[in-house]
């Protein structure tokens, strides 16, 4: 579980996902490479050091996470994880009523940023000969449900995706897995769900472990899995 000065990137990061995160790798002491759509947040959110590179960048946009890429190459050498936690929900409409705006924003944030993401590291793993990468897909992407048709298509495209490049990734040093998660106990889910109990939801921290742990050492001989984190759901 030792990441100690190794170099992680983790998308989505000023989520609260992502902040979990971020808090169990540095807390491990590992290098952080935190991207996000808005720079004056990750600024609020995290500030910088000399252990941290903040990276202003719009997934959607493959040159900008390519720019972003490099430049954290550049100042820690290389990138030993990748934590790709950007992604989004929608929901409520019914499958034959699906607009084409809502079609290409799940596939778009759930999907097409997961290529980019991976057009821009994978070629620098697969240099240096080893690397990890984590994905976050959900619980609803094994099966589907009503009005969730456009995102579990999206959430199980990603999850097809990551096992994709696990197979193609495994013999050159390069873990990929995936883990499954329910509802994230979130102030926002809270705020949507007022009778749940959210004690029986996943804690980001909880979370956070389980990516920690497959982003680690620990994890050499897992590929392709995906790992269902669901609480007590």
């Amino acid at each position: 579980m030792n990441t100690t000065r190794q170099t992680v990137m983790i998308t989505g990061a000023a989520g609260h996902l992502g902040r979990a995160v971020a808090a169990r790798f540095r807390a491990q002491g590992a290098q952080l490479v935190l991207v996000g759509r808005d720079a004056a947040g990750l600024q609020r959110t995290f500030g910088e050091d000399g252990d941290t590179l903040l990276v202003a960048a719009d997934l959607l946009d493959a040159d900008q996470v390519a720019a972003g890429t490099a430049q954290a190459v550049v100042q820690f050498g290389r990138i030993h994880a990748l934590c790709h936690l950007a992604g989004g929900f929608r929901m409520g409409e019914s499958v034959h009523l699906t607009s084409a705006e809502t079609w290409r924003f799940m596939m778009d944030v759930n999907a097409r940023c997961l290529l980019n993401v991976a057009h821009a590291v994978v070629p620098h793993m697969i240099a240096q000969g080893d690397g990890k990468i984590v994905t976050v897909g959900a619980a609803a992407a094994g099966k589907g449900a009503a009005h969730m048709g456009a995102y579990g298509a999206s959430k199980s495209a990603l999850l097809r995706l990551t096992e994709a490049m696990s197979a193609e990734l495994r013999h050159k040093g390069i873990n990929v897995n995936c883990v499954l998660p329910s509802i994230i106990d979130t102030a926002d889910n809270r705020a949507a769900m007022p009778d749940a109990d959210p004690a029986r939801w996943v804690a980001p921290e909880a979370l956070a472990e389980v990516i920690a742990f497959l982003a680690s050492d620990g994890a050499r001989a897992i590929h392709g899995a995906s790992v269902p984190v669901t609480g007590l759901v």
